[in-house]
């Protein structure tokens, strides 16, 4: 496979994962009644943790990606202690900040501070993003906020801890993408870095299920939920995102991550019947427009836009 052709699956399986992550709002939306936000989440993180820990054992290993420069040299259990800590924090501080802030701003605010969170943690992996990159973000991020604002609306008190929990779970998707490109760049495979974070998310987020009430999982509704968010919106879509993130900076994947609001838009109005305003409207266009520019190939002979060198800069 060329490189041009390696960016371009890439770029698609990292859209195909934020494309799953979005069909999440429908699926909780379809499902039974009683549920809480927080044990749904945990229970997505469980079961996808199981379906990754299979897959890494049941695939062969391919040939091992080349190992890259570092500016910082972490041991590899740090790593990944660390990154399930932010799949696990992820999961409490998004459903927390929608709660407290209402779910147009909480969207907006952890949306939007997670790819300027990962841009400026991939620096410590020598990933230095593009001018290019920064304009695509800005728009994509712009495209977020007309987008869910013509969705939902704003009104009413800012509450304070609702935007540090969107903030917190803004750093956090940065802190569990980065780790698991560090794992990636220095050879890990892929499927065993999505497993060991998953894992390690899903045992901090157990006891959120001891104390939770499950009478919801008895019906046929519940579990089809709860497997469709655990095999296909977290199983199947990280295994999309390890293989984008394999090819593409840490930076660049957030950016594209951001299709994920545009697929829980359409789908809410094409399943679930919702209204779709002139500003929802103009924010997809911006956020597609936007990711277009950022998965578009680069100008310059044997660079595509994304794509950084391992190698420190001086």
């Amino acid at each position: 496979m060329t490189r041009s052709a390696g960016t371009a699956t890439a770029v698609v399986a990292a859209v195909g994962a934020a494309a799953l992550w979005g069909t999440t709002g429908t699926a909780q939306a379809l499902g039974p009644e009683g549920t809480q936000p927080i044990s749904v989440g945990a229970l997505r993180i469980v079961v996808g943790a199981v379906a990754l820990a299979l897959l890494a054992v049941a695939v062969r290993p391919g040939a091992p990606a080349p190992l890259a420069a570092q500016r910082v040299r972490v041991p590899q259990p740090v790593v990944l202690l660390l990154g399930g800590l932010c799949v696990a924090a992820y999961q409490v501080c998004f459903f927390e900040g929608v709660a407290r802030a209402g779910v147009a701003v909480g969207t907006v605010v952890a949306l939007g501070t997670a790819p300027l969170a990962t841009g400026l943690l991939g620096l410590l992996l020598a990933e230095r993003p593009s001018r290019r990159w920064g304009l695509a973000t800005a728009g994509a991020v712009t495209g977020v906020v007309l987008l869910v604002t013509g969705s939902a609306g704003t009104g009413g008190p800012i509450d304070a801890l609702g935007i540090l929990a969107a903030v917190g779970a803004g750093l956090s998707y940065a802190g569990y993408t980065v780790a698991a490109r560090t794992l990636l760049l220095r050879g890990v495979r892929g499927l065993v870095v999505m497993a060991g974070l998953f894992v390690a998310g899903a045992i901090l987020l157990l006891p959120a299920l001891l104390s939770a009430d499950l009478a919801w999982l008895r019906s046929p509704a519940g579990w089809a939920m709860v497997l469709w968010l655990g095999i296909g919106a977290t199983g199947v879509s990280y295994v999309l995102f390890q293989h984008g993130l394999a090819r593409l900076s840490a930076s660049t994947v957030a950016t594209l991550s951001l299709a994920e609001p545009v697929t829980a838009t359409l789908l809410g109005v094409l399943v679930l019947r919702e209204s779709l305003s002139l500003l929802t409207g103009v924010g997809i266009a911006v956020v597609l427009l936007s990711l277009l520019l950022v998965a578009a190939p680069a100008r310059r002979r044997g660079r595509r836009v994304g794509t950084v060198s391992a190698r420190p800069r001086p």
